[in-house]
């Protein structure tokens, strides 16, 4: 996994819970890395799962609400770090379609190693679009953070919907429709 992701998911748990208690949580958690991360280094995925969960713990908080809050988070970064992504899409669905065939091949030219998440993404109708999520690294409610922020930064009103396809969270169905 990308040290941004890393980088972060530790800024966002200073700027919403103190520095003291991303301390805290890297002093606490068993790290092979030792909680030392760079933007462009490379780290195991379950050093992110190790986090998580050692805040979930340290904030009474679930998982998979942390995940959607940390993809809230996130999307601010890629916007203001990638706007261009943003400015070539017309609306929200333009935006979530370009991921995999614009965003993550251009994001696979910097970073090679990259281990991004599949989507699969088909339109229903002029107002509905499905998306597919596909990763083992099972962070799709990360991946609906992202969405909601994407339909909120096109000014757009839309409900979203999530249904697990496989049970192990591997294969996530999206469906996002237009109000």
């Amino acid at each position: 996994m990308k040290g941004i992701v890393f980088t972060e998911f530790l800024e966002m748990v200073e700027k919403s819970h103190g520095y003291e208690l991303v301390d805290d949580l890297l002093n606490t958690t068993e790290l092979a890395s030792g909680g030392v991360y760079t933007a462009i280094g490379t780290y195991p995925h379950h050093e992110m799962v190790q986090l998580l969960t050692g805040l979930g713990a340290k904030t009474d908080t679930p998982v998979p609400v942390l995940l959607k809050g940390f993809g809230h988070y996130l999307f601010g970064t890629f916007k203001t770090n990638y706007p261009t992504f943003f400015e070539s899409a017309a609306n929200a669905f333009d935006f979530l379609e370009s991921i995999e065939r614009y965003i993550h091949v251009e994001v696979q030219k910097l970073y090679p190693d990259a281990e991004l998440p599949k989507f699969q993404t088909q339109m229903l109708d002029e107002n509905t679009l499905e998306m597919i999520y596909l990763s083992d690294r099972r962070m799709a409610d990360f991946a609906e953070g992202l969405i909601e922020k994407t339909v909120e930064h096109y000014q757009e009103d839309c409900t979203i919907t999530k249904e697990v396809i496989e049970t192990s969270g591997k294969k996530v169905k999206f469906i996002i429709t237009k109000v």
